[in-house]
């Protein structure tokens, strides 16, 4: 099952243990922990991928659906998943399959928590995922997404001394990411509307990789990682810090009947607390 990140998806395996790709995780997962409701809830990992966000949630007591359209991907995730103790893997179910096509099959017993990380950057029009995660999200439930920062695009070949790249990114959505694939930003404030008009809210934002964006795709994980990670977790929480990180964890809750939208999501968002 082909998609847009098919092409470069080798590549993006081949470097799950650098620093950026650790980083991305150790953050978005800590910072999960803060919004998600205590175990055992029911999730679906849309667009899960190796399932490193999956295993974590699942040994925590998560009953979690893994969901992907790469087989190698699954295939990884399952072998891993094999290694775990079985009360882990008892509450694990794997499928595969397109995140636009899930809330056929999903829609009518909808989740807790629904996840999809580093999946809207490589469609053109993230419009059909977000209407089926709508879907899959149950009433007073959690969404969450990461995206790429079309604010900060700028930012890394700015930074790497890149001023024809830099000069590009200036007020553009579109970029080539590390693994060679054309990809999609998005701006908090057009997604908070998206998600808005599907019934979704923003209730809390934060930023993934501010300052380690720029790291080689060889660069391993430093002996001082949890000092690193300290100084990410607080700048992804903070102003003006997380404004120009790279990726955006956004999280939002389905609205429930009758429950009147707060104030606009643009500015929403915790003050002191699968992208390339």
């Amino acid at each position: 099952m082909s998609t847009a990140f098919s092409a470069g998806e080798r590549q993006w395996a081949a470097r799950l243990g650098n620093l950026r790709n650790v980083v991305r995780q150790e953050l978005v997962a800590r910072q999960l922990a803060a919004e998600l409701p205590a175990p055992p809830a029911r999730i679906l990992d849309a667009g899960c991928g190796q399932g490193t966000q999956a295993l974590r949630l699942a040994r925590q007591g998560y009953n979690v659906t893994g969901l992907d359209a790469s087989e190698e991907l699954l295939a990884r995730f399952e072998r891993d998943l094999a290694a775990e103790p079985a009360e882990v893997r008892a509450r694990v179910r794997v499928a595969h399959g397109l995140v636009e096509d899930s809330a056929e099959r999903y829609g009518s017993s909808p989740f807790t928590a629904v996840l999809c990380h580093g999946v809207l950057m490589y469609l053109p029009d993230p419009g059909p995922v977000l209407t089926a995660l709508a879907t899959l999200t149950a009433p007073g439930g959690l969404l969450s997404l990461v995206v790429r920062n079309a604010d900060a695009l700028a930012m890394r070949p700015g930074l790497l001394g890149d001023w024809a790249g830099c000069a590009a990114a200036f007020g553009s959505a579109g970029y080539v990411n590390r693994i060679g694939v054309s990809a999609r930003a998005d701006r908090l404030g057009d997604l908070s509307a998206r998600l808005g008009a599907r019934g979704l809210e923003v209730t809390a934002w934060y930023g993934v990789r501010v300052f380690t964006d720029t790291a080689a795709n060889d660069t391993e994980p430093p002996a001082g990682l949890e000092a690193l990670l300290a100084c990410e977790e607080r700048a992804g929480r903070t102003d003006p810090y997380r404004q120009v990180a790279a990726l955006l964890h956004v999280i939002a809750r389905r609205l429930a009947r009758g429950h009147r939208r707060r104030a606009a999501a643009g500015g929403a968002g915790p003050q002191g607390r699968r992208g390339s």
